[in-house]
Parts: C-alpha cells; structure tokens; sequence
C-alpha cells in the first residue's frame, strides 16, 4: 500500500484546512451554543468545492475519490464536527442515489446535491426500528401512479436545508423499499428538533409523514430492495464519521500540547510532567492507528471494494479512540476543561456520537464477528 498522498489529495486536505480555520474555527462555539443550522457555512462549503468529491465530473462531482472525501471530513472536524457531519451525512443521500438511481434521477437530484446548492435527509431509523427492517411501520402504499407515505421517522439529520429526503417504507410486499421525497411535499412535516448532547446544530429532526404523495418515477433502484440501498449507503456515512472521530481526538490532541505546554506546574511547564507526556504519547499513538485504518478503508472504496466489514473495523476503532483521546485531554485540562471557556468540553460531547449514529459500536463488533464466522 501507497501511504503517501497524491498532489490532489495533499490540495484538497488543504483546500478543507484553511476553510475550516478561516470560516469554521471562529464560528464553532456559537453554532454548538444556539444548536441553530449553519446555513450560510453550507453555502461557503459549496463555494470551496467540498461537496461531492467522492461522485464523478458528469453528475458535477470532482471526481477526487473516498478518500480525498475522508481528508476534507476530517480537517473540518478539528474546527467542528457538526459541520463536516453535514458532508458525511449529505453522502447517504448522494451514494444511494449514486449507486441506485436512474439517469433521470441523478441529473434531477444528484446534481444538486454535488454542486452544494441544498442538503439531503436520509430516514430510515423510528422509534423501535435501530437498523432492523423487519421492525419499520413507515408505509408505501401504490395509488394510481403515486405510492402515499405515511408513518414517523426521527433522527433525520440536515433537514432544515434539506431538499431532497431518501425515505424507507415497507410497500405492499412487506419489503422496505426507498424512495425519493421533496420535503416541500404536503403532508411532509418537521416535528421536533433536537435538543442533543453533542452534534449540535446538526439539523437532526423528527419526521411526520403524512399521506404523501410520491411518484412512481421517484421509487429509487428496484421495488424491496430498500435494505440493499440503506447497508451501501450507510458504510460511506461510516467512513465519513471515522473521520469525523478522527479530526476530533487530533484537535484534542493538538488543544492538550498547547494548555500543558503553557501551564506553569511548580516552576515548570506542565508538558514536562511524566504523566502528562504518558497521556499525549497514548493519545497520539491511538490516533495515528484510527487514521491510517480510516485510510485504508477509504483507499478500498476507491478501489470498488466491498468494505462492510472493514468499515466495521474502522469505525468501532476510531470512535472509541475519538472517545478516549477527548477524555484524557479532558484530564489534562482538568476543572478548566469541565468549563465551557475551553473548547475541549465541546470536543468531549460530540465524540460520543461517533460510537451511537450510523450503528451503534455493539452491532459494528457483530458485523465484524459475522464476516469472520462465515
């Protein structure tokens, strides 16, 4: 394996640096303080080429790949997880698309999105769904040449900006189909945002569904195969939030040197205290592993790969290390880092989620205990 970045990876890890730094950074706290939509961020975003790196030039993607796509994620992420999700989470919609829907559909709705001009919802989770099809009570009912929708979904991310939502409902096989949905539809409703720990501002809302009229030009990829769609889908949102987790333990990791090395300990600089090297030794170590698997796993999507499993591997291990690196810099910052004058108590909260959306760590150690058993 190549472990050195090509011109145009180096460009656009760059090109998603200095964005973040000048646009991100100085808005970060305020976004995760109001929990409000960063609609103008988008807006930027779009202007700096960020959106649709992984899709190719004839749907108005760069054609940069999986893993220029990892890159851009996870520079933003040390300014703000809440806003790299925004491109993370975009790329459900975009890959199911991609990968699933017809010329027509992805002139009209894949174009869209890789140019940035709005976001996409992807609903699939209810109430007591988790990722179990067998569990979903959304339905896609035919009438004349339309299905009507009609059920609840929650946790649908990016929706104040969304224009587009990919909905999953069970049809009249009992299979769970996709479909394409304008959120500007009657009878599409916006419930209740929330309030969340971490990821704030993400846009993550309830969904009301009720009776919606679709197209049956909009059904996405083939009748009951929505699950096939929703598993494709989700192991690109995966990568994005290895990334994500990544990009968040080295902002904690570059925030821990830069309080140790200019707190003062009995005369002397707090980085020259053994216990505090200890932690930033393990805290880079951890990280450096979490990146170079994220990499690889991006590098194999590149390839065409199947990375199910390997996506699996890749985001149980780069969670948890977002979740401990933020913990031991929390540590390190002691009372000051438990207050919200310092950055890191935010860093703290949106870690966590890293190990909770797009399946939970438990089910990802499954996954990769499957593949080995078959």
């Amino acid at each position: 394996m190549d472990f050195n970045l090509t011109e145009q990876e180096l460009m656009i890890r760059t090109r998603a640096r200095e964005f973040a730094r000048k646009s991100v950074e100085p808005r970060a706290a305020e976004i995760d303080r109001t929990n409000e939509w960063p609609s103008d961020l988008v807006a930027e975003m779009a202007k700096s080429g960020l959106f649709g790196l992984q899709l190719p030039p004839e749907y108005h993607g760069s054609g940069a790949g999986y893993k220029c796509y990892a890159l851009a994620i996870e520079q933003i992420s040390q300014s703000s997880m809440t806003v790299a999700a925004i491109i993370a989470i975009n790329a459900l919609s975009e890959e199911a698309i991609y990968r699933y829907g017809s010329e027509e559909q992805k002139q009209t709705f894949l174009t869209p999105l890789a140019r940035g001009e709005h976001t996409a919802m992807f609903a699939f989770t209810e109430a007591a769904t988790g990722i179990d099809p067998k569990l979903i009570t959304t339905r896609a009912s035919p009438e004349d040449n339309c299905y009507i929708l009609k059920g609840e979904k929650t946790f649908a991310s990016l929706a104040p900006g969304a224009r587009v939502a990919v909905i999953f409902a069970k049809d009249e096989t009992e299979n769970v189909s996709a479909f394409i949905v304008d959120p500007s539809s009657k009878g599409f409703v916006i419930a209740k945002c929330w309030e969340m720990m971490g990821l704030r501002g993400s846009g993550t809302c309830q969904l009301s569904l009720q009776d919606i009229a679709v197209p049956q030009k909009n059904l996405l990829g083939e009748k009951g195969k929505g699950y096939d769609i929703l598993l494709l889908s989700i192991n690109v949102g995966q990568l994005g939030i290895c990334a994500e987790a990544v990009g968040t333990a080295q902002a904690a990791l570059e925030m821990s040197l830069d309080y140790a090395r200019n707190r003062p300990v009995r005369g002397k600089s707090m980085l020259q205290l053994p216990i505090i090297q200890s932690y930033i030794g393990e805290m880079a170590s951890r990280i450096e592993a979490a990146r170079w698997l994220t990499y690889k796993v991006a590098a194999m999507k590149d390839e065409g790969r199947n990375i199910r499993k390997d996506v699996a591997m890749a985001k149980l291990i780069a969670s948890q290390t977002a979740v401990d690196v933020t913990g031991m810099a929390m540590q390190i910052h002691g009372s000051y880092g438990y207050t919200k004058d310092f950055p890191i108590e935010r860093l703290y909260r949106d870690a966590k989620v890293t190990q909770i959306y797009e399946v939970v760590s438990e089910i990802q150690r499954i996954i990769v205990a499957a593949s080995l058993m078959s």
